[in-house]
């Protein structure tokens, strides 16, 4: 946000959880006061029973660029859904709509039942995914039940990418990882604190479809699960660990080696300096 304000810029969401309304403190929405004082982008713009997916999202964001660069402001694309990012710098691949009646077989099917249909259909999917990935293997599966191609054949020519467009200043933040848990298990405990049990509690009553983003946000099913606080707080702290780890791994892999990389914590002063040394603002 500090960024923001020295370079009179506009945030513009690129995380996952954050679109939706329904979860502002369990997903470390910025806060009201926040948005308030700069200028904020697709935060809380979907309702969770509404899912959004990384095309979506990167339609959505093209959006919000060109309407910034219209009005002569620089958009701060700010968030760690890899997905959405690459989706929106790379293109996505022309796949065509699914047959409704497979993408209605495949998600009321168990991921496990997909995944051995996967295994058959397309076994070099199969094998990259995780078992328990239950949106990457549906998707894999209803692309080729539905095309009778995989979907990495139709990922090889990407449409709609922005990256040859725009004048991109990434930078990535990979911390030491001791210091990223502690701070992501103290971010839990203090969640707790601030209404995050009623916020999944309210959720929980809507009775949703448990296969939608929203539902599988971290920490929801860990604190839906019930029981003391303690019990909460290490589920939740060993599911945002993963995601943790998950994240560095893909943001320290997957973009390209001439993006920046951020590895130092540094007090917010000299984070900002240093920031905006390496983006040459």
């Amino acid at each position: 946000m500090s960024y923001a304000r020295r370079t009179g810029g506009v945030i513009v969401n690129a995380d996952s959880a954050q679109l939706y309304r329904d979860l502002p403190i369990l997903s470390a929405a910025p806060t009201a006061a926040e948005q308030a004082e700069v200028d904020h982008r697709l935060y809380g713009v979907r309702d969770g029973a509404d899912p959004c997916s990384a095309a979506d999202w990167a339609a959505l964001a093209k959006a919000e660029i060109d309407d910034l660069h219209r009005a002569g402001k620089l958009p701060i694309l700010v968030g760690g859904t890899g997905l959405y990012l690459r989706t929106l710098l790379d293109g996505i691949a022309p796949v065509p709509a699914i047959d409704p009646t497979i993408r209605a077989e495949v998600r009321a099917a168990t991921v496990a039942a997909n995944r051995l249909q996967l295994e058959r259909l397309d076994p070099a999917s199969a094998a990259r995914l995780d078992v328990a990935d239950t949106t990457r293997i549906a998707r894999s599966l209803e692309v080729v039940r539905s095309t009778g191609r995989r979907l990495a054949e139709w990922q090889l020519h990407l449409d709609g990418g922005i990256i040859d467009q725009v004048a991109l200043r990434p930078l990535i933040l990979l911390p030491p990882r001791d210091w990223l848990i502690a701070r992501c298990d103290q971010r839990f405990a203090d969640m707790l604190d601030h209404g995050a049990i009623d916020e999944v509690s309210r959720l929980m009553e809507r009775n949703l479809n448990p296969d939608l983003p929203v539902m599988r946000a971290i920490g929801v099913r860990e604190i839906a699960a019930g029981g003391d606080r303690a019990d909460i707080i290490a589920r939740g702290q060993f599911a945002t660990r993963r995601y943790a780890k998950r994240q560095t791994t893909w943001f320290s892999n997957q973009p390209p080696q001439g993006w920046s990389r951020f590895t130092t914590p540094l007090d917010l002063p000299k984070a900002i300096d240093h920031a905006l040394t390496i983006l040459g603002t």
